[in-house]
């Protein structure tokens, strides 16, 4: 990797697996970083106030809004970013849910709330309804009016695939 920034902060990061060495701007936001210097546009950056949860990663295994957090403080993190959690000829089972459950419409909130079911599944394989939606409440839907959101994360909690995704999660948590 070219280092672009010679006076920064040197910081060493592992995202979605691969491990990157640069150097950032102390004021570099972690949306930034991952959307400008490794490509991954998946982040979306709406409010930069860390309301919408557009911007919302798994640090370490938890939700945060990058918005909200410099890329050197994420020296020795690791990152998860909806780059990282499935591929195109086989999607995580909550991207999947959302495909079947026509859970998503503009697209900008995807990736916030994907992971966001994604951390409450790993916590809480089987959440109530009541859970899922206070679990997403950090993250803005202008489109869907969450109703098939919701169904989507259930259908994921039920689906064998997606409990055996979140037994993996939890056992690389521990």
């Amino acid at each position: 990797m070219t280092d672009l920034r010679p006076d920064g902060v040197a910081i060493t990061t592992t995202v979605n697996g691969t491990e990157y060495r640069a150097t950032v701007e102390p004021r570099l936001s972690l949306a930034d970083f991952l959307r400008t210097d490794l490509g991954l546009t998946g982040t979306h950056v709406g409010c930069e106030h860390g309301v919408c949860g557009a911007c919302t990663v798994l640090l370490d295994g938890h939700t945060t809004r990058a918005c909200l957090l410099f890329a050197a403080q994420c020296d020795g993190a690791e990152i998860t970013t909806i780059e990282g959690i499935g591929q195109p000829d086989r999607l995580h089972p909550v991207q999947e849910a959302f495909r079947e459950h026509h859970a998503l419409q503009c697209g900008f909130c995807t990736p916030g709330m994907v992971l966001s079911a994604i951390e409450l599944l790993t916590d809480n394989p089987q959440p109530t309804e009541e859970e899922i939606r206070v679990a997403l409440a950090g993250n803005l839907c202008m489109c869907t009016g969450y109703v098939n959101i919701v169904r989507a994360v259930e259908a994921a909690a039920a689906a064998p695939r997606a409990r055996d995704s979140v037994a993996a999660s939890r056992e690389a948590k521990s």
